[in-house]
């Protein structure tokens, strides 16, 4: 088994890559990929880029919160990311008094610099293949529950080993290819992250839900934050004594703009892809997953729009909760188009049948690849009911009835151990809580539920049915009248007067129960089956990399940092239509309109300078200001903030998003269409410098360039 692994390794990193699709591990970046890329343009050595021993370009980059990346751009820990990803801190230091969602915020000094509780950053500081330590001593005739026992206890052990040799940091041990290889990361986290920066929602979030997953557009999708650290420059709980973080590396900031097939590396974070996704999944995906999620989130979605529309503190209430969900809303859409008029299902079939004829003439039935797609599709069959049902409690009620979590914060509990802690919790998840919203999409989530729903929780047929006579309306009015958990008020007092029996005599914990204990028991329900499949999917993916050991496979994102490379390219989305590889100021004016203010409203600001054409030395050769630019790399969800650097590996732009026509590329990557649409730095920089007044902040950052060099 050793050995066969080992080799399956060395097949996958010893081929020259193709540089459109991939998103590439940095410690192979030399094997795999620097001789294209510099066939391409780029001017740096793999060691510039990565380095195992020294500083370089990966020490940037950081994990920015829980599902972002972003970028370190000077010597003072000042950080660029996404205005997306800076969302939910700019929402949650926003008020009615001070909307920064609506006005923007600027620091005009390090002293102005907020606060943002709860963010961080992570810097991953070594990279490790491990994959000997971790499966090497599988046997070769094992199934799937022995190798998950002898992995899981084989990556405690050295997580516990590489924690002993690196003190302060976290380990990380990350499978991939199915389970195939392994890389344990060294990472250290800072928890003092400061909001220097953002532009109001009618520059950062410009275009809306419309325009979302778009092009052309014409978003300035950035927020500026900045790194803290103790007095040893090292991470350490907020203090206002604490100083910016000292940046060993840093991104100089090209002025030279981009032109068409100029070369382009993005380096970051991307989340989950699925690209060796079999037919059978596929037809889930369309059949249930996505249809269920776009229903469920669009019904939710309508109602919470209409009262953030009626109410400015609930707008900034969950102004933050309406974008998470709807981002994920229009990507199941457009997955589920993408998928079917690129007919990537048929091409997924093709690739099964070969591969089942390859594994049938020449490997043995013990060594799993014969069987691997049989196991992939008795899980998809099994569970297709089962994964309906759960789907819609999770997307239904636990994620959409908001009064269910502090509910079940209780839940179990003989004494609250930290009452303080307790009650501060609560105080932050009540500041973004409004009960007659939460009552309005309560009542519509039972109703959908139990039309749709196959196995009910217990309370429809036990409460529902016996004391309301089938009225879900009146069943959720009577919960919102009398509970206490739609009350910030009567939920603190809960805890400091706590016992179980008061918990327990809450008309919303019989609801509650009901729901979990429904989840818990269809979650147990699809455990074998999942079984199935990741050992199916282990020995599928193993089986493709030998059944075509010339390819160059890349592994699915999995959130660890990775590089993908292309160009700077338009693009051609239908016969006749052509579209440019990037976007100016023009186009905001152009898509001002007045009947949706919500989403294409101009600043007086920016239409002054505008009109004045007072775009400083952020123009481009044709004296236009740009906004956004295409290139071909290849990103996904997490790549959000992730700096698009130049040959020189210096910061022209952040990905923020990807292209409707292509959003079957987590599935499938479709390189004449696929595109990174990302925002020009210039543009960043003249919102900092020309619309805000923040021109301080400039100072510190390196500017290069002006001119192509």
């Amino acid at each position: 088994m050793k050995k066969f692994f080992l080799l399956l390794v060395a097949s996958a990193v010893s081929f020259s890559a193709f540089a459109d699709e991939g998103m590439w591990l940095l410690p192979y970046l030399q094997k795999m990929n620097i001789r294209d890329m510099k066939a391409r343009g780029c001017k740096l050595s793999a060691e510039q880029i990565y380095s195992a021993e020294r500083s370089s370009l990966k020490d940037a980059i950081v994990i920015f919160g829980n599902g972002c990346t972003g970028e370190i751009v000077s010597p003072e820990g000042l950080l660029f990311t996404n205005h997306h990803c800076g969302f939910s801190s700019i929402q949650e230091l926003s008020s009615v008094e001070h909307d920064y969602l609506k006005h923007g915020f600027w620091a005009m000094s390090q002293a102005e610099e907020l606060p943002a509780p709860g963010l961080s950053v992570r810097f991953i500081r070594k990279i490790m293949d491990v994959t000997p330590e971790i499966i090497g001593n599988v046997p070769s005739a094992a199934g799937q529950e022995e190798f998950e026992k002898i992995t899981a206890e084989n990556r405690k052990a050295l997580a516990d080993k590489l924690g002993a040799e690196y003190p302060g940091m976290s380990i990380d041990i990350d499978s991939f290819f199915g389970g195939n290889q392994f890389f344990a990361f060294v990472i250290e986290k800072f928890t003092d992250v400061r909001l220097v920066g953002a532009p109001p929602q009618s520059i950062g979030k410009f275009g809306g839900d419309t325009d979302n997953w778009m092009w052309p557009r014409h978003t300035g999708d950035f927020s500026v934050f900045r790194v803290y650290a103790g007095p040893d420059n090292k991470p350490a709980d907020y203090s206002p004594d604490n100083k910016p973080y000292k940046a060993d590396k840093f991104l100089r900031i090209s002025l030279d703009g981009v032109d068409e097939n100029d070369f382009a590396m993005i380096m970051g974070f991307p989340g989950s892809t699925e690209r060796y996704m079999t037919s059978y999944e596929i037809d889930d995906m369309l059949q249930i997953s996505n249809p269920n999620r776009i229903f469920i989130r669009g019904e939710r979605q309508a109602i919470l729009w209409e009262d953030m529309q009626a109410s400015d503190k609930v707008r900034i209430q969950y102004a933050s909760k309406y974008a998470g969900s709807s981002n994920y809303w229009k990507n199941s859409i457009g997955m589920s188009r993408g998928i079917e008029k690129l007919n990537v299902k048929a091409r997924k079939q093709a690739q099964e049948a070969e591969f089942q004829r390859w594994a049938e003439q020449h490997t043995l039935l013990e060594e799993g690849y014969v069987g691997a797609l049989s196991k992939i599709k008795e899980y998809v069959d099994g569970t297709g009911q089962i994964g309906h049902n759960r789907q819609y409690l999770a997307e239904a009620f636990l994620l959409s009835i908001e009064a269910l979590a502090p509910c079940r914060s209780f839940m179990g509990r003989e004494t609250i151990v930290d009452p303080e802690l307790s009650k501060r919790k609560l105080a932050d998840w009540y500041k973004d809580y409004n009960a007659p919203t939460d009552r309005k999409v309560a009542k519509r989530m039972l109703k959908i539920a139990r039309e749709h729903m196959t196995d009910l929780p217990s309370f429809y047929a036990e409460i529902v049915d016996k004391e309301f006579g089938g009225d879900t309306d009146a069943y959720v009015d009577y919960l919102y009248d009398n509970s206490r958990f739609v009350s910030e008020e009567k939920t603190l007092a809960l805890v400091d007067d706590f016992s179980a029996e008061k918990w327990a005599a809450d008309p919303f914990v019989p609801f509650a129960k009901s729901v979990w204990e429904k989840y818990v028991e269809l979650s147990k329900a699809v455990r074998p089956f999942q079984q199935l499949y990741r050992e199916g999917h282990r020995k599928y993916v193993a089986g493709l990399m030998l059944q075509n050991p010339d390819k160059a496979w890349a592994s699915d994102a999995n959130f660890t940092i990775r590089l993908t490379y292309g160009r700077v390219l338009p693009y051609d989305p239908a016969d006749g239509i052509r579209y440019n590889h990037y976007t100016t100021l023009k186009g905001v004016m152009e898509k001002e309109d007045p009947d949706n203010p919500a989403e294409f409203t101009v600043p007086a600001k920016l239409k002054e300078l505008y009109a004045a054409r007072d775009f400083g030395s952020y123009a481009n050769r044709q004296g236009e200001l740009p906004v956004a630019f295409l290139a071909d790399c290849d990103i996904t969800g997490g790549n959000s903030g992730s700096p698009v650097l130049d040959s020189r590996g210096d910061l022209i732009g952040l990905a923020f998003d990807g292209n409707w026509e292509a959003m079957s590329g987590d599935v499938a990557f479709e390189p004449e269409l696929q595109r990174t649409i990302a925002v020009d730095v210039r543009y960043v920089l003249f919102v900092i410098d020309k619309f805000a007044g923040a021109g301080w902040l400039l100072d510190e950052m390196t500017l290069v360039g002006g001119k192509k060099r």
